[in-house]
């Protein structure tokens, strides 16, 4: 739809779901023709955009820490409207390296970092506390 021939980029699912590929006349034609997806798919994607532009500031600004704090408290639901959810999915120290760009061994440092003051905690699955929001705003570095 982006005038892209073909996708740059792969992803990887974090969790189970349902993928159901929409040829490109087809998606053209729905949001045309039904003001309720429409309005859905932009609910989504302008989210979305400002997500990416954040990620983005995010990666050529902040440290490695900042970076996995920020994707730790996402990942929790911090700053949602929803309520946050303090246990989040199980991820590998390397696939966390891969989110923020970073290796996998700063993210085992970092992590240990967090939790000795105890700003994460793990009892069967990650604990996220809200206090690592202090990492993000108040943190000057590595």
């Amino acid at each position: 739809m982006a005038r892209m021939p073909v996708r740059m980029a792969t992803a990887i699912a974090m969790s189970e779901c349902t993928i159901v590929r929409v040829d490109k006349e087809a998606a053209i034609r729905v949001l045309h023709d039904e003001p309720a997806f429409s309005k859905l798919f932009l609910s989504y994607m302008l989210p979305r955009n400002i997500r990416i532009e954040e990620d983005l500031a995010d990666q050529l600004f902040n440290s490695s820490k900042k970076r996995l704090a920020r994707v730790l408290l996402l990942l929790a639901n911090y700053g949602k409207e929803s309520k946050p959810e303090p246990v989040i999915a199980k991820f590998s120290h390397e696939t966390l390296a891969e989110i923020i760009g970073t290796t996998r061994s700063r993210v085992s440092f970092f992590m240990n970092r967090f939790r000795q003051p105890g700003f994460i905690h793990h009892n069967g699955g990650l604990q996220v506390h809200s206090s690592l929001l202090n990492v993000v705003l108040h943190d000057s570095g590595d």
